[in-house]
């Protein structure tokens, strides 16, 4: 171990990304090392620059945070995940914690805190916004099974029944029975609310 905390950001917006780095890089124990603005290139960067903590973003080309995180600890890298994000949503929270992620802080987290959140995680702790962690409690475990997220996913460019029964390969009875669950499950009038909803408390990715 070094003295040294060595750090990869993941952003695709190189405005965020700089700035994180700048502010990040003032701290004399932490050292950005690897820069990506795609998911998918976070895994050989940190091969190759020994990275002890990955910033990652959930909304990036390639490969979203989430699903970079669980990469990086199926393919038993040791470093330490935190997803920095502006989508600060419960669902979300819950999917990166079981996906890997060893934290959960949103871009408005103040620089001091946030160079302390990625001590922590380096340390095996695991941080995560209280303010998110209180919202996530209350609005409990995603209630979609994983073919109402799929018909919900398809549905959100306005498709048709028909039309999402072609994308996914189901009947339109089937198609029409997992909307009508999806819209109970979410309180929602119509598949449009249901989506928008779903997409709020972070139970379908962006």
């Amino acid at each position: 171990m070094t003295d040294t905390i060595r750090i990869l950001i993941a952003d695709d917006q190189d405005l965020v990304r700089g700035a994180l780095a700048a502010l990040l890089s003032m701290e004399p124990d932490l050292e950005v090392v690897a820069q990506a603005g795609r998911g998918d290139e976070v895994l050989a960067l940190v091969r190759e620059f020994d990275v002890d903590v990955a910033l990652l973003d959930i909304e990036m080309p390639g490969a979203n945070g989430i699903d970079v995180a669980e990469a990086l600890r199926d393919a038993g890298i040791p470093t330490r995940a935190l997803i920095v994000t502006t989508f600060g949503r419960p669902g979300y929270l819950r999917r990166a914690m079981a996906a890997g992620a060893a934290g959960f802080v949103v871009k408005d987290t103040p620089a001091e805190q946030l160079a302390d959140a990625v001590r922590a995680v380096f340390r095996g702790e695991r941080v995560v916004d209280p303010a998110l962690a209180a919202e996530t409690l209350d609005f409990g475990v995603n209630p979609l099974t994983g073919r109402e997220m799929d018909v919900l996913n398809a549905a959100r460019d306005g498709s048709s029944v028909r039309e999402i029964a072609k994308k996914l390969m189901l009947s339109g009875g089937t198609v029409r029975n997992h909307l009508s669950s999806a819209m109970g499950k979410t309180g929602a009038a119509n598949r449009a609310e249901a989506v928008h909803i779903a997409l709020e408390r972070g139970w379908l990715l962006e």
